[in-house]
């Protein structure tokens, strides 16, 4: 009889329950809504409001509610200025109370158990919201992975630090604000997505730009880095070049803030209303994680250094055309005399060096794929290669690619516009428009960003461009190798062009995925050393 019951008992706790439209979590009952074969609640909150008492504290457990709570539209997106005014957002508004997340899936059973991919946002940390049209999870859904998308606090919102901020928090820290809703969002996606049919033991983190320097702090900091299966970085990561800020400093440059906007007192600027608050106090560029002993104790190098990072396969990578020369040369001609001097401010006495090792050494260099590539790395490039490097000396894979495909035409239905850093358009201005016959030629390639659409399979999202054939077969690749990846920790499948994984054996001659019309593995050890020696810069400065 015993056994019998043992029987009755285990058969019971793997017992199916099919999805509905209304899903129970540990908090109440979500309604979503289904449309083309997917089932979507939108606007699920995953912490309390950060409002009130709560601005600039740690997110708070999301209060459960009774009933059933509708999740068929998105909630409001972060606080922001139109920083990037381009961009595109679902959101019923902005506000603080900006804490929620977007869950796609096509699963029909708990049973089911599908990987989970949670997409955090680019934007500098400033902008970008989940609901964003370009991160929309249908598509990776329809591949049998449930896509989340969650907001997080932004600008001064989510990382503003002060000594009395640091002083009242259990933690004695601040500023980390905007990391922390992170964290707060894997956990309440650790807990919740086995109702909606996913393994909560297989969640795979991403990030674009911002995302991505977020998501390369997540794979160290304590609080997260055991809650993830995988980790994706997308033109970013937190290391060298980058340094975190000590909390005194953090402290010491928020209470100068408010000096700088007359504000007399952190009381005072409790008191503001959220408009008035970013009015006086905007966003002023990517923030540096704070070390504030909680979210994170020591610099990420030295997490990724000691190999106590996520013990998680990675894949990631930046795009062909992130940077250019142009914006170092400014109004200068593009030839290698004035890139060498312009350049000199910054590389010094190793401006040889490096314009060696990237190939450069003639004046058709410059706005050749060479000059790109050191342009590109001077921006996300170089540390995203580095977090690359770092994890796979741990022993752990790595796929790294190298997004190159150029978005196509801005549609003629957009008139005399261009395209824009976030996959918008935006109006010519009159310079552009004189500069364009004089404008010299560079080589094509895919600019900051434009991998997003590719990879999530979102193009026909995006009205802006003239979308093709070759366009729509690439999508189809990357976004099947971000499926694969989420599944099983590596992006290979049966009619994929095969991507070999960096390991600590193979370093000097990484095999590296160029994604484009022919997509293929390349290894260079040539561009290998490119990176070691820009490394040797920036070692050099520390």
């Amino acid at each position: 009889m015993f056994a019998i019951a043992c029987i009755a008992v285990l058969a019971s706790c793997t017992q199916k329950e099919p999805i509905t439209l209304e899903v129970k979590t540990q908090y109440g009952v979500l309604e979503g809504f289904e449309e083309d074969g997917v089932k979507k609640f939108l606007g699920v909150p995953f912490a309390q409001a950060p409002v009130g008492e709560l601005r600039w504290k740690a997110p708070q457990p999301v209060q459960a509610w009774e009933g059933v709570r509708s999740a068929k539209q998105f909630g409001d997106d972060p606080m922001q200025p139109n920083i990037f005014g381009d961009m595109s957002f679902r959101g019923s508004g902005r506000s603080e109370d900006c804490l929620y997340l977007n869950i796609w899936t096509t699963a029909a059973t708990t049973a089911d158990a599908l990987p989970v991919l949670i997409y955090f946002n680019g934007g500098g940390l400033m902008a970008g919201s989940g609901s964003e049209p370009r991160y929309d999870g249908s598509s990776i859904s329809k591949e049998g992975v449930i896509c989340v998308t969650a907001n997080y606090r932004e600008g001064v919102f989510g990382f503003f630090a002060h000594p009395d901020l640091t002083a009242s928090s259990e933690y004695k820290g601040s500023g980390n604000y905007g990391f922390l809703d992170q964290v707060a969002a894997i956990k309440w996606v650790k807990e919740n997505i086995s109702a909606f049919g996913g393994n909560p033991d297989k969640i795979t983190i991403v990030g674009e730009s911002a995302g991505s320097f977020s998501v390369s702090l997540l794979m160290c900091s304590p609080l997260s880095k055991d809650l993830i299966a995988g980790a994706m970085l997308s033109s970013g990561a937190e290391v060298l070049p980058f340094q975190p800020t000590s909390q005194a400093d953090a402290d010491a440059a928020g209470a100068e803030l408010l000096k700088q906007a007359g504000i007399s007192s952190l009381a005072d600027a409790m008191a503001l209303n959220a408009d008035s608050l970013q009015k006086l106090l905007p966003p002023r560029g990517m923030s540096s994680v704070v070390l504030d002993g909680y979210f994170m104790k020591e610099s990420a190098d030295e997490v990724f250094e000691k190999g106590q990072q996520a013990q998680v396969p990675l894949l990631a990578g930046w795009n062909s055309l992130e940077g250019t020369p142009l914006q170092t040369l400014r109004d200068k001609a593009p030839t290698l005399e004035n890139y060498k001097n312009a350049m000199k401010a910054q590389f010094g006495d190793m401006t040889d060096e490096i314009f060696k090792a990237y190939g450069l050494e003639t004046d058709e260099d410059v706005l050749s794929q060479k000059g790109l590539d050191l342009a590109s790395d001077l921006f996300t490039g170089f540390p995203t290669w580095k977090a690359c490097d770092y994890h796979a000396k741990s022993g752990l894979p790595v796929y790294r690619y190298h997004y190159m495909h150029p978005r196509p035409q801005v549609s003629a239905k957009m008139g005399d516009k261009v395209g824009a850093l976030a996959g918008g358009v935006r109006e010519k201005t009159k310079d552009e428009k004189k500069a364009e016959a004089q404008q010299p030629a560079i080589a094509p390639g895919a600019v900051h960003s434009a991998d997003i659409e590719y990879a999530m399979g979102t193009l026909s999202n995006n009205e802006y461009y003239d979308w093709n054939d070759d366009d729509y077969a690439i999508s189809k690749l990357f976004l099947t190798y971000y499926a694969n990846f989420c599944k099983t920790g590596n992006p290979n499948g049966k009619g994929l062009p095969q991507w070999t994984a960096i390991t600590k054996d193979n370093l000097d001659a990484a095999p590296v995925m160029k994604i484009d019309v022919e997509s293929k593995e390349v290894a260079s050890p040539e561009k290998e050393n490119a990176y070691r020696t820009l490394e040797k810069f920036y070692r050099s400065k520390k």
